[in-house]
């Protein structure tokens, strides 16, 4: 077992942690300060504590919608593979058209946007 400093809000904590873990933890505990810092440019000054709830709380929910959209793409997944080859190639299929079209409508919107003369040339 090994020992880290870390700064957050102002204080220094030593932190224990596994061997080969210290930079995680350091980049862990200065996203933490990150987040406590754009927090208090957000809200001033309204004590470091209800701060540091509200950071924490905040990864949370950061945390929270990233487990659900795992969730999501693995079901997404074990559906995809207990699908039967034609349903899959079907989803695939309309996977694909589906990208082809957007990226149509982008090139569109950009050939448009080069056709269109400028208020400078006007």
């Amino acid at each position: 077992m090994t020992h880290v400093t870390v700064a957050i809000a102002g204080q220094t904590y030593r932190i224990a942690c596994a061997e080969g873990e210290q930079a995680h933890l350091e980049r862990l505990a200065a996203s933490y300060d990150a987040r406590i810092g754009q927090m208090r440019a957000a809200f001033g000054e309204i004590g470091d504590l209800r701060l540091q709830v509200m950071a924490a709380i905040a990864q949370a929910d950061e945390l929270h919608e990233t487990r659900m959209r795992l969730a999501a793409v693995e079901a997404e997944l074990a559906r995809l593979k207990s699908s039967s080859g034609d349903e899959r190639a079907r989803m695939i299929e309309a996977r694909l058209a589906e990208g082809v079209h957007r990226a149509a409508e982008r090139i569109e919107w950009l050939a448009r946007s080069l056709n269109t003369p400028s208020v400078a040339e006007g």
